[in-house]
């Protein structure tokens, strides 16, 4: 394994552990958002599924899409967050000014990690097909009358 090999592996198991902590993160709250109001219970489902196969599509072989999805993702959670703290969702208003809860705050760690190593994952694979890309070939013909 090549510094190159070594750092993409890095990268894609920093994206990795974001996204594992994700779906536990999601998987503790889950309960009590089924039972309190079901339709964001159903989004955690959604965020743990979707975490879910972004980990299954990177292990199998990362590309620079999964690795932008997993920061998507992260960061669609993290507006989530901040619009149920500010004005609150349908239905769910309790949480509200609520910022330090230790479970979204440790939520709002974990998806600011994907973020940015996602972002750097995929900043660094663009660099090695750039860098990997075959050099244009110049061929030069001779047109004359051989003697």
């Amino acid at each position: 394994m090549n510094d190159n090999d070594y750092t993409r592996t890095m990268r894609a198991t920093a994206v990795l552990l974001g996204l594992a902590g994700i779906i536990a993160v999601h998987i503790l709250d889950l309960p009590g958002k089924l039972s309190e109001v079901p339709y964001m219970g159903v989004m955690y489902i959604g965020v743990i599924a979707v975490s879910g196969v972004l980990m299954h599509r990177i292990i199998t072989g990362p590309t620079r899409r999964d690795f932008l999805a997993s920061a998507g993702l992260a960061a669609a959670v993290i507006v989530g967050y901040a619009v149920n703290r500010t004005v609150g969702m349908p239905g769910a208003t309790d949480d509200i000014g609520n910022w330090l809860e230790p479970l979204g705050l440790l939520s709002l760690v974990v998806e600011t990690w994907v973020v940015m190593s996602a972002l750097t994952a995929a900043r660094g694979l663009e660099s090695v097909f750039r860098a990997t890309a075959p050099a244009p070939v110049r061929v030069r013909v001779k047109v004359g009358v051989p003697s």
